[in-house]
């Protein structure tokens, strides 16, 4: 008896020290959870469930599952080589090809910049009656300050916190929206290309498979340098660094799928199409009350704070990249790259004439970008010279390639219509 009544203890140690390891490994999966769902997300899905109903739900149901795919597989790059994305492109690619891919990579930076500031910026206007540019400088000098004065660690809290505000705020929304679940399940996993919405489409994968996020993931993985510890340490840390991957993406699918489901159940319902977010949140007041419409609007400046800060984080992870550096935001390089790609993107906003229709094409503008980085990534996880032992196994490639040529398949798609149309 005396020994079961060890076995059971040893168990019980096991399983608590088990949880309080992997509370020590949560945190990067989230980071880039806030990116995916920023305020081009908020357009997109508002865009989607608007004019398409419950019908565009398995966009994102496919899109998380591509996610899952190439954000376990980038941060295993960081786990196992100590180099971030950007550093491996810089250190294993010739130049001629490494220099371009980082500096598309540096423009789908400031495009995401740009939706993230632009969304903080119309969340200002809706509570407080701020000027859109004024409030896209007010947004940009706030993640500036958050970004030069906070750790890593600091920043995860900051970020984790964000995500969880968010999701209670649509957990509310849901809960007063009179919503088909017959048809939302249907939407989850059934494909359908309703005529017309190839633009919509493209722009919620970009706005979930975001170029940026496999380079600030691989980044945030990598700061820990694990790869300089023994094979068993680093075999722990990939199992550990599933589960947050896992977790934090299903965190995302769940509030992207809200936001699509609650726009099919009120703005889809009443035969309104959403052209503008200011335009959601006054509908919000007679279809959800008045409580719905300002818990909606502080939900998107979260979203817009905390993903400006992601994307300023990923532009200086690219841009120290190019310097073959990690990211250190106490270094000139890394700092000009926050520079980069928040201020370009706040002066590219200051000549925005269609904020909704800005956010739906910074979203797009994403998904162009996205074939290039995901090749990119291929290529280097599957090296043996870049992995060694921890390269990409036959299967695993097929599957990322299948993925990269999808996407590509898509943009092809997208480019054929836009032509035809």
């Amino acid at each position: 008896m005396a020994g079961f009544w060890q076995d059971l203890k040893d168990r019980h140690h096991k399983r608590v020290f088990g949880a309080r390891e992997l509370l020590k490994y949560i945190g990067p999966g989230l980071l880039v959870t806030v990116g995916f769902i920023d305020p081009g997300n908020w357009a997109s899905n508002l865009a989607a469930g608007s004019s398409y109903g419950y019908s565009l739900l398995w966009m994102v149901t496919l899109s998380t599952l591509m996610l899952i795919i190439l954000q376990h597989n980038v941060a295993h790059l960081g786990i196992a080589t100590g180099l971030c994305l950007s550093e491996a492109a810089n250190k294993h690619l010739p130049r001629a090809a490494a220099r371009p891919l980082l500096w598309s990579a540096m423009a789908a930076s400031v495009s995401t910049s740009l939706a993230e500031i632009l969304g903080g910026a119309i969340a200002l206007q809706m509570l407080f009656g701020v000027p859109l540019k004024l409030g896209a400088a007010l947004v940009t000098g706030l993640v500036v300050f958050l970004l030069l004065s906070n750790t890593y660690r600091r920043l995860e809290k900051w970020i984790i916190g964000f995500v969880s505000l968010i999701g209670l705020s649509f957990i509310y929304e849901l809960k007063l929206a009179p919503v088909d679940w017959h048809a939302t399940a249907a939407g989850w996993l059934t494909p359908a290309l309703p005529h017309g919405s190839m633009l919509i489409v493209m722009s919620v994968l970009g706005a979930v498979v975001m170029p940026h996020n496999l380079f600030l993931h691989s980044e945030v993985i990598q700061s820990r340098q694990w790869n300089l510890e023994d094979e068993k340490v680093i075999q722990l840390q990939l199992k550990y660094e599933f589960v947050d991957t896992l977790l934090s993406m299903l965190v995302g699918w769940a509030i992207n799928s809200a936001m699509i489901i609650m726009a099919a159940a009120t703005f889809y319902a009443a035969g309104t199409v959403v052209t503008e977010l200011p335009q959601a949140q006054a509908m919000l007041v007679p279809l959800l009350g008045g409580g719905a419409s300002t818990v909606f609007a502080l939900a998107l400046l979260l979203a817009g704070v905390a993903s400006s800060v992601t994307s300023g984080m990923a532009g200086a992870s690219i841009f120290a990249g190019l310097y073959g550096e990690p990211m250190n935001l106490a270094d000139n390089h890394s700092r000009l790259g926050v520079y980069i790609s928040l201020a370009a993107a706040l002066l590219i906003i200051f000549f925005i004439t269609d904020p909704f229709r800005g956010l739906i094409l910074s979203q797009m503008a994403l998904s162009v970008q996205l074939p290039f980085t995901i090749f990119l990534q291929v290529y280097l996880t599957s090296s043996k010279k870049v992995m060694g032992r921890h390269a990409n196994s036959g299967l695993d490639t097929a599957l990322l390639l299948l993925i990269g040529l999808a996407v590509t398949f898509l943009n092809i798609k997208l480019l054929l219509s836009l032509l035809g149309s």
